[in-house]
């Protein structure tokens, strides 16, 4: 028996291009499910996709214009998405409140909830006429603890662990349907780049493995939540944070 397989399973994962996304796609694909890469990145998509004859999706999370057409695509190269893997999300200006502007918040919210809200959305129907599916949200430590200077991402990452926990009690009795999130410490990837040393240097600090988490280590989490085998498990967000969060 072929445990956590996906064969026959077709996957949406947003701001798949790069990150933890990639290694997500990666790690589906190796599982036996049919990808497709959302990014606004076309060729970063592409690129990605290319790897294990997945689909390459351009568009924005935060267009429910883009992500409807990204899902019909999808739909129409391998069939219905049974698993959606909200990945895309953005750190934002790091600063103290009082010397950001709405427009930093705004832009943060945008991508961070109103993105997973509105993929949410175009797959959940879908999902409930088919009785079955896998929502994974990928939020952060931040959430839970919040992150100095990071005020617009910790409330974004906390409103999408609660976005989670709403969906799973509405999808429950629509069949094997769950919802879960995940909330990584600080992972090495791309996101980083545009944050200030001494934030990166604060998160790693509050990590008593005292690293870095990789990618890869996320997508092996992502794997199991999106299996036939997590059936008995929703609303739920689980840390992989290098034991900085034990709760």
């Amino acid at each position: 028996m072929a445990f956590f397989s996906l064969d026959g399973k077709v996957a949406l994962v947003t701001g798949g291009g790069q990150g933890i996304g990639a290694a997500v796609s990666r790690r589906l694909a190796a599982a036996g499910a049919k990808v497709g890469v959302f990014d606004l990145d076309a060729a970063r998509a592409q690129r990605i996709a290319l790897d294990f004859g997945g689909v390459g999706l351009a568009g924005n999370v935060t267009s429910q214009t883009d992500i409807e057409t990204a899902v019909e695509e999808l739909t129409h190269q391998f069939g219905p998405p049974d698993i959606l893997v909200n990945n895309a999300g953005i750190t934002g200006k790091a600063g103290r409140i009082w010397e950001l502007e709405p427009s930093d918040l705004e832009q943060v919210l945008a991508v961070n909830v109103v993105g997973p809200w509105l993929c949410c959305r175009a797959v959940a129907p879908g999902m409930r006429s088919r009785q079955y599916g896998r929502i994974v949200n990928i939020a952060s430590i931040a959430g839970k603890e919040g992150n100095p200077t990071l005020g617009p991402y910790s409330a974004s990452k906390a409103a999408l662990i609660a976005l989670t926990k709403s969906l799973a009690k509405e999808l429950v009795g629509a069949g094997d349907i769950t919802v879960n999130a995940i909330s990584p410490a600080v992972i090495a990837t791309p996101i980083l780049e545009g944050l200030p040393q001494a934030t990166i240097d604060y998160m790693v600090s509050r990590i008593p493995m005292g690293r870095t988490g990789k990618p890869e280590e996320v997508a092996a989490l992502v794997h199991y939540l999106a299996s036939a085998e997590a059936s008995f498990t929703t609303g739920q967000c689980y840390d992989i944070s290098g034991g900085r969060a034990t709760y």
